[in-house]
């Protein structure tokens, strides 16, 4: 699985355009104001430094796995430091989330997956204003992530503890309209499919879901290209480690590789 990967990563740097391959206006601003903005950012650092306290946090928890498991750690107990070094999405990655969800501007955002809270907190920092919804199936991860909220002192974070299956739903139907979607968790085709129709018919205009590991099995590889060829998808920007579906209206259905 591991040399699948690998492959699939040279692929696509092999393939992958930079924003100047990119000739849609939307995409090319989207590259060059967002996705390539590495400049440093205030609200990265008390972030950033809540990391590094988990990197040497040696408390041990017993990990709920939910969803498809880890390819690093079969193991149930677990050491913080050690999902923080295997399982948290890198500095890169975490602050590309905050980058997008501060470009889309949402009422509200949902995650699925909230890990330790590391990238919650990215999505939190975006604005205060904006309440962030987070669902995480293990308990004992959810506390540690809870934790996390509180030394941040982030209070627009609303944490669900239990299975995807049984609390998404219930929360799409209270939300108007989903403006800003991040599915990190339950790596399997079916169930990443089954997220994504329950999501479309309260998808608008602006809305932006983004997916986690879309290279992660043959299973993610199919649920991704099912997602692209969804009649209302219309444009998706495919940046390996995670693919971005948008929902425009008028615009020219349209499927970029773009390297991150």
């Amino acid at each position: 699985m591991l040399f699948q990967f690998i492959t699939d990563y040279l692929k696509h740097r092999l393939t992958a355009k930079s924003r100047h391959g990119t000739h849609s206006p939307f995409v090319y601003k989207l590259a060059d104001e967002v996705i390539y903005d590495f400049t440093d950012k205030p609200e990265y650092k008390n972030i950033e430094e809540q990391r590094k306290k988990l990197f040497n946090d040696d408390s041990i928890i017993t990990v709920t796995d939910l969803g498809a498991g880890s390819h690093l750690n079969k193991n149930r107990t677990k050491k913080v430091s050690q999902i923080a070094k295997n399982a948290l999405k890198s500095p890169r990655l975490a602050k590309l989330i905050y980058r997008l969800a501060k470009n889309t501007k949402p009422e509200s955002a949902i995650e699925l997956g909230t890990c330790l809270g590391i990238t919650t907190a990215y999505l939190a920092k975006t604005s205060l204003q904006t309440e962030i919804i987070t669902i995480e199936g293990c308990p004992q991860t959810a506390e540690v992530a809870k934790k996390n909220f509180e030394d941040l002192k982030l209070d627009n974070i609303e944490l669900h503890v239990g299975n995807f299956d049984l609390i998404l739903p219930d929360i799409i139907a209270k939300q108007p309209s989903l403006d800003f979607v991040y599915i990190d968790g339950n790596h399997r085709k079916d169930a990443t499919l089954n997220y994504f129709k329950w999501c479309l018919p309260k998808v608008n205009e602006n809305s932006l879901l983004i997916f986690d590991d879309i290279y992660w099995s043959e299973g993610m590889k199919e649920a991704w290209t099912e997602i692209k060829n969804h009649p209302e998808v219309t444009v998706t920007v495919d940046l390996f480690w995670i693919g971005l579906a948008y929902f425009k209206k008028g615009q020219v259905k349209e499927h970029f590789k773009l390297k991150f």
